[in-house]
């Protein structure tokens, strides 16, 4: 029989690193170089706020983040009374301003985030950085300090120390759950342990992005030689929505032949409207399907209905769940180019810069 280490014990401590730092690795290598580094980056926020909202009491789905930052107008639940309506609405708010903290701080934050940082240097100087991570949290948080702050201190202190070589927002969320013990030594082995699981979950989810975008791929490689249809899928992939006039500009075509190519994608399944319009509609791979189901369609008059009646509210549909995809071996991920990729993803990248604009006008 094994021994049980004691929990507060350097053996154990080394061990729970250990853990830590081989699934972060694990993570890290997978992502170099990967051609959906950038839309797994914008995924991963979505979940790191999901589960930093979740331990701060405001569970929020990320697909409900998701069209907020888009500027998209919520489906509510029609059963919901308005103080359930309100809850909805504030944690969409919460989980708003946890994403804004992540990606670009106002001035007011970022000066909490310097601030934050600086106690990160003091408190872990000398240390591991993981150790480092967790020491400098617990002395922000006894001082009275914001979490959001401490957390975006902690996701730059692993591209200072080149824990990570992209902006990883591992923060160990689940550590600040209010039934955990808050003393020094049991705690920080809940925090590494929080690491280590997010980072293995995550790279769970670079496969699952990673099989459907082949599968996208494999549907369309029996076109004509010279189709775009194969880069308008790289496109899509690496953003997480995107717009027909965004893709027209990118692939260097007209936007009624993108929104045409469009139409045939979702006709094949390869893609989905998210935004229930017949006019500036927004489009992303299958996968975005759940972005479909918590977006309203917008107010249009019904036929047959005079003013000051009431609507006549339709069941909708059973959502649509897909199979599972089968697992994509190395030889048939290297038989695709992505030379190219790199070039389309820098130009959506302008386009995602663009949620900003959607988070102050929410804001205001």
């Amino acid at each position: 029989m094994f021994k049980t280490l004691n929990r507060t014990s350097p053996a154990a401590l080394a061990a729970d690193i250990a853990y830590a730092s081989a699934a972060i690795a694990r993570l890290d290598q997978a992502l170099m170089n990967h051609p959906l580094r950038h839309a797994f980056l914008y995924r991963a926020r979505l979940d790191a706020v999901r589960r930093q909202a979740a331990v701060d009491g405001r569970v929020i789905d990320p697909w409900h983040l998701a069209a907020m930052i888009e500027g998209l107008r919520l489906r509510m639940d029609l059963a919901l009374s308005i103080a359930e309506r309100g809850q909805i609405f504030e944690a969409g708010r919460h989980a708003f301003s946890l994403y804004q903290w992540l990606t670009a701080p106002d001035f007011d934050a970022e000066g909490e985030v310097k601030a934050a940082e600086k106690t990160l240097a003091e408190a872990g100087k000398g240390m591991h950085p993981l150790l480092a991570a967790a020491r400098a949290m617990q002395t922000w948080l006894d001082a009275g300090g914001a979490r959001p702050a401490i957390r975006t201190a902690i996701v730059r202190l692993w591209t200072r120390e080149r824990v990570t070589r992209l902006p990883l927002p591992l923060t160990g969320a689940a550590a600040l759950k209010p039934q955990d013990q808050w003393d020094e030594d049991p705690w920080t082995h809940l925090f590494l342990h929080a690491l280590g699981d997010e980072a293995a979950d995550w790279l769970q989810l670079l496969s699952d992005m990673e099989r459907a975008w082949l599968r996208a791929r494999a549907l369309v490689s029996g076109r004509r030689c010279n189709s775009r249809a194969a880069m308008a899928v790289d496109m899509l992939a690496a953003a997480p929505i995107v717009s027909a006039s965004t893709l027209a500009a990118g692939l260097d075509m007209a936007v009624q032949n993108v929104s045409a190519l469009l139409q045939d994608f979702c006709r094949a399944e390869i893609a989905v409207e998210v935004t229930h319009r017949t006019k500036r509609r927004l489009y992303g791979l299958a996968t975005l399907a759940p972005v479909r189901d918590v977006v309203a369609p917008p107010r249009r008059p019904e036929p047959g209905r005079g003013r000051g009646r009431p609507p006549i509210y339709r069941e909708d549909d059973a959502p649509f769940v897909p199979a599972p995809l089968p697992p994509v071996s190395m030889i048939e991920r290297r038989a695709f180019d992505y030379s190219d990729l790199d070039h389309w993803m820098e130009h959506l990248d302008q386009a995602i810069v663009n949620m900003k604009r959607s988070l102050d006008t929410l804001a205001r």
